[in-house]
């Protein structure tokens, strides 16, 4: 792995309660959560991969009547998800180790994904064919094409990376998902690049 990529877990422990704090919940988000929300049936269970605090992406989720499991490799920021939404399920876990056991009605990995390293990249979309169920929807952000970054935030370095969009739809074919919707630096999204995908229903 990448040393650059073996700091983001650290980085995101240390300054959980800043992250808490400063992170948008303007909800920019809400068109491409609105699309994912619609393939998952009413009150299906809902996967969301680096949960970090839990806001805004979980509880829009949760305020929609959706069950929520979230994984974040931050303790810190699984105290925080606990304390606003003790009735959701909530774990420390590393999502580059996930094997949960169990499958659910949708899947999404917002602004967590794209901090792993290429290989790490390529060796999840194993890991999310495992945990959904049929015609169950992924939704993930990556950065636009194949690269590797090293953004600032705070005065630290945080790491980046990104496949080429064919190798995403490649990888998605492999494991059994199928791409319903993907735009490059979504004008409507800050600018996010998004993938929506949806596992076939005979996997």
């Amino acid at each position: 792995m990448d040393e650059s990529a073996a700091r983001v877990v650290d980085f995101y422990r240390r300054h959980a309660h800043r992250f808490d704090t400063e992170r948008s919940r303007s909800h920019f988000e809400k068109g491409w959560l609105d699309r994912f929300a619609a393939l998952v049936s009413p009150g299906g269970t809902i996967l969301d991969v680096g949960c970090g605090m839990g806001e805004p992406i979980a509880r829009y989720f949760i305020e929609r009547g959706f069950p929520v499991h979230g994984i974040d490799s931050s303790p810190e920021m699984i105290d925080l998800c606990r304390s606003r939404f003790p009735e959701h399920s909530w774990q420390v876990a590393d999502m580059r180790e996930l094997s949960l056991g169990r499958t659910f009605d949708g899947i999404v990995a917002w602004d967590s994904f794209f901090h792993l390293d290429h290989d790490a990249q390529r060796a999840m979309f194993a890991i999310f064919a495992a945990h959904a169920k049929p015609a169950g929807p992924l939704l993930f952000t990556t950065g636009p094409g194949h690269s590797e970054a090293i953004g600032q935030l705070w005065g630290e370095s945080l790491y980046h990376a990104s496949l080429a969009p064919k190798e995403y739809r490649q990888r998605l074919h492999e494991t059994g998902f199928d791409v319903v919707h993907h735009v490059a630096e979504d004008p409507a999204c800050d600018r996010h690049t998004i993938w929506l995908a949806r596992r076939s229903e005979d996997r």
